[in-house]
This record gives C-alpha cells, structure tokens and sequence, in this order.
C-alpha cells in the first residue's frame, strides 16, 4: 500500500501476544525495514516441529520494497528467523558487530551468504538505512551489544526498546544510556511513539545486576571444592560465561568450553574483545578426562533441555568426553524458555539420576533475568515521556500489565495501544489508527529440513497422538466392482488388534458392504471407492467407540 506524505506504518508480524517470533516492519516513502526476525521454539501441542517463524508473507508480497533488515540483538528469538527470511529475500543486515558475527553463522551454515551483505552499525551512530534515520542506543540486556533504537519519522520520532534492563553494574560496563534517551525525549516534538519490551511487566521492583551471578557462582565454587562443574547456558550470554570461567579460575579450575555454538561464539567474542577469559585457563573438552574433578569447570549448551545438546549427552551417559556423575556439580544458569519446561525437567530428572547435584532456578542467584522489572519499565517511558505507547515482545497479559504501568506514570489512556500480530499502526499528521488484523501472522512450522509443514499437517499430527491411525486396504476389479482381495485393516493407536479382533472383524464387513454398495451404484473409479470406504468406516468406528482416528483408504484395482 502508498502512505500519504508524512505518514509512516509499523505493521506487526511476531512478538505481540507470544514470547518469541518478534519482527515488525516500519514503513515510510514507500520503502520498508523489517527490524528483528526471530523465532519462537515449539509447545507441546506442536509435534514434531523444530521451530516457529513469523509468517512473511506480507514481506514475500513486498520483497521489492524492503530497504534492509536491522537485529536489536543476537538472541533467537529477535535473529534467528534470518536464514528463513534470506530464502525467500535478499537483503542487507544491519547490526552490531557481535549481532552480526552470531548471525553470520546460522546464515553460512544455511549457504546463503551470498543472498546478504552485513553492516555494522554501533553505540550512539546515527545513520541513514535508505530513507530510515536510526539512531542506536546502548542497552544493557543478557547479551551484550543490544540496542535500542530511535526512528526519526517524517510522522515523529518512534523509539523502540528492544530488550533491555537498567543494569547499574554492567559486566562489560556498558549501561543502557539514559541520557540519550532523556536527550531524544528532549528535541523538538519530543517521542511520538514508545514500543517497548513487556517480558517482566508483571514482575514488581528491579531486576538484579548481570554482575550477582558471579558471586553466586563464586559461592557455589567455594561451597563444592572437590566436584567438578558443569555449567549450561546460553551460548550467547557472553558475560554469563565470562563470569563462570572467571569464578572457575578464581577457584583454581581450567575451563573447558563443549557445543559448537558455545565454542563459536566463544571464539567470536574474544576475536571481538568482548570476552575476557585467559587463553591459558582454557583446555581442550578432550582433556578433562584426565583430571581431576576439583580440577575442571566445563562450561556448554543445553539449558534449554535440547535432546542432542551436550547437557542432555552428559546426563543419558552418551556423551564422549563428560558423562555425568555423583562426583559433578550441574549448574543451569538460565530460565526455561516459555514451551521447554518439560525439557528441561526431564533432563534436571537424568542428571539427578546420574547422581549429580543439580542448582538451578532463580532463588538459586545462579541466573538473573535481561529484561527490565515494573520499575524499570516505568523509568523508561517517564524519561521519554511517549505521546502514544505500544507495549510490545510479550504475551497478552504481560501487555496488558504494561500498558497499566504507562497509564501510571502519565500517559493518557486512549493513547495506550493493545494489539497483536496482524495490527498495523499508522501514524499520521492528524494522529494514529489502529487496522486491526491487517496482514497475515500466522505461525510457520519448520520441522527439519522441510520448510511450513503447515497448519493441517499439524493437525493431523495432534490427531494421530490422540486418535491412531487405522489404515483399510483392498482390491477390486473396476470393470466388474468384484472385490478381488480384502479388506484388510491395519491400525496403530486406535486400538490393541489382537485383543479386538471380533470388532476388527465387524470394521471389515462394514468396509465390504459399503465397497459393494458402490459398485451396484456403477461408482468404480477408485477416489469414489476410497469416500465410500473411508466414510463407513468413519461412522462405525465413532459409533462403536467413540474415537476419531486418522483413516487411510488404499483401495488398488486389479
């Protein structure tokens, strides 16, 4: 669509109502920049799939017009949609440095360097994305480099948090820079529009420093001198690992790092002079079987509960290097993902099997959360002072929540807007409207290799978890409707055939009666013959025991 002179669009397609998939597209002069393309990892309810994109079928329909993609920060859940998106658009990505060195891998393992060019951007710049004026603000968060971002419009100035806390005792020493903010806030016509991180709207006071988990992981060494230690977390949370293998060393431990994206990012990070762990201290995983327990911290992947992760290796006694034992201390320095709780209990159940000792949780103060606490939340949009504010990247209630904060702190309440992916926002000369439902955001399953399996593929996958399949096989001369072979049912999940066999039986002269009926009726052709089958079926099953299994007709002709 073409916007009237001074007006730009901010059109929604992930992050709104859910935790993950965020990505929304800013649109002005006829020109549009996606900024965040993340992901979102499956529920329960979501069998067999791998991950869950954002549906780009509005940025697919106006590929032409996109100008760039811009990432906040490196977590999955803002960059790890790229690969996707690069499959169907080529683009520039800008970003920080370590945003762009993260990214750049997941890109090159999918082959499609080719497709991108990468731009690096950093702290306090302000610089033209075609006709974008961004200007990038330092936050504090759980990796480092993140930004916030201020879109001077030709309808106002839009600031758009990403994910942030205010962290007073950064690691790396890099605050979230308030007095930009307080500056930006300042200049003619002041902030038209705040979008805004609500992951801990609901959660009262501040969030704790970055720097507390490195005394309570100076605690915990101290407290365990004689166990060997293996921490999970993300590999991403640089400052989290600098903070282990510095608590490790203090203790007199070498550090071995286990994963490749930990051992990649690891490696990017020191090239980078962001992480800061002596190349001494450091031993290969191959090694740690040669020491001592009180000697070695293994620091790896696998907080999440991932199956083939090196925690969940370790604690199945399948890994190569480290097999979990009652002589390890199993530190999980982070908080299950909204869908992985199930995950990760059961791999925190092995490991206590396996005998170790497991830490975890946050009243453990092994893991503090990134993201900023009502009054933080609150500080921020007293500072920018919004006409209009958006509460954006969390679920429905976490914006709820936030939206009262804004109505406490003096935004007026008309000018508090609920919405969820799909919503588009314009913002004019005159004011804002809302187009509620405007582009399509449905999920994208990605399961393998394969790309949307689609939402019926998904039901039927929820059905047959719930229902089986049962599977009827016949043949028939079509020339004659003369049932040559069969039926012969089979069935997985519906119910037990050695223990059924008299209703089993009964399914089968269904099925015949019906294949019969068809053929004195003249329908031979073999879709026809299939209807029949599966109908009949369908209606003696449900009848009978009042299932609905998936039923697959295979009627062959002779």
């Amino acid at each position: 669509m073409t916007l009237a002179t001074g007006t730009t669009r901010i059109t929604l397609l992930g992050g709104v109502g859910e935790i993950g998939r965020n990505c929304f597209a800013l649109e002005h002069d006829d020109r549009i920049l996606v900024v965040d393309c993340g992901l979102m990892f499956p529920d329960a309810d979501m069998p067999g799939v791998d991950l869950v994109l954002p549906d780009f079928t509005y940025l697919r329909e106006n590929a032409e017009r996109i100008e760039a993609v811009f990432i906040t920060h490196a977590h999955e859940d803002h960059a790890g949609g790229l690969p996707f998106l690069l499959q169907d658009i080529s683009l520039p990505i800008y970003g920080s440095p370590l945003s762009l060195a993260f990214a750049r891998r997941r890109i090159e393992e999918a082959r499609l360097l080719d497709r991108t060019e990468f731009i690096p951007v950093h702290d306090g710049e302000r610089r033209m994305i075609g006709p974008f004026d961004c200007e990038f603000i330092p936050v504090a968060h759980s990796v480092p480099h993140g930004f916030a971002t201020a879109f001077h419009t030709p309808a106002g100035t839009i600031v758009h948090t990403g994910d942030f806390k205010i962290d007073l005792t950064p690691v790396d020493g890099r605050h979230t820079d308030l007095a930009l903010l307080g500056e930006i806030a300042r200049r003619p016509g002041g902030v038209r529009m705040l979008l805004s991180d609500s992951t801990n709207a609901e959660r009262p006071g501040f969030t704790p420093s970055e720097l507390s988990v490195g005394h309570a992981m100076r605690d915990v060494f101290r407290d365990h001198p004689t166990q060997r230690f293996v921490v999970a977390c993300f590999a991403s949370h640089v400052h989290r690992i600098e903070q282990v293998a510095q608590a490790a060393i203090a203790h007199g431990r070498k550090v071995a790092f286990l994963g490749r994206s930990m051992q990649h990012n690891v490696s990017k990070a020191r090239e980078l002079g962001v992480l800061n762990v002596p190349v001494d201290m450091v031993i290969d995983i191959d090694e740690v079987r040669g020491m001592a327990p009180h000697e070695v911290c293994v620091i790896c992947t696998g907080s999440q509960g991932e199956p083939m992760s090196a925690l969940a290796l370790m604690a199945a006694h399948e890994h190569k290097f480290v097999k979990v034992s009652a002589d390890d201390v199993v530190v999980l320095s982070s908080h299950a993902i909204p869908g992985n709780e199930t995950s990760v209990f059961r791999v925190i159940d092995s490991l206590h099997r396996a005998g170790a000792e497991v830490i975890y949780g946050t009243g453990s103060g092994v893991h503090v959360s990134g993201h900023a606490s009502q009054e933080e939340l609150k500080f921020i949009i007293s500072i920018l002072s919004p006409e209009w504010f958006l509460p954006v990247h969390g679920e429905y209630r976490h914006l709820v929540h936030h939206g009262r904060l804004a109505r406490a702190v003096g935004v007026a309440d008309e000018k508090v807007l609920l919405c969820e992916d799909g919503d588009a926002i314009v913002l004019g000369p005159a004011g804002v409207d809302v187009e509620r439902r405007a582009v399509p955001s449905g999920y994208t399953f990605v399961d393998g290799i394969v790309g949307d399996v689609g939402g019926s593929v998904l039901r039927d996958r929820r059905n047959l978890a719930e229902e089986g399949v049962v599977v009827v096989m016949a043949t028939i001369d079509v020339r004659t409707g003369e049932l040559l072979s069969g039926p012969e049912i089979a069935t997985r999940g519906w119910i037990y055939a050695p223990e059924a066999e008299d209703l089993l039986e009964e399914a089968r002269a269904v099925v015949r009666a019906s294949l019969e009926a068809a053929a004195e009726q003249g329908a031979l052709d073999l879709e026809t013959l299939r209807r029949h089958a599966r109908t009949a079926l369908k209606r003696f099953i449900s009848q009978r025991t009042k299932r609905y299994p998936i039923i697959v007709p295979v009627i062959m002709e002779a």
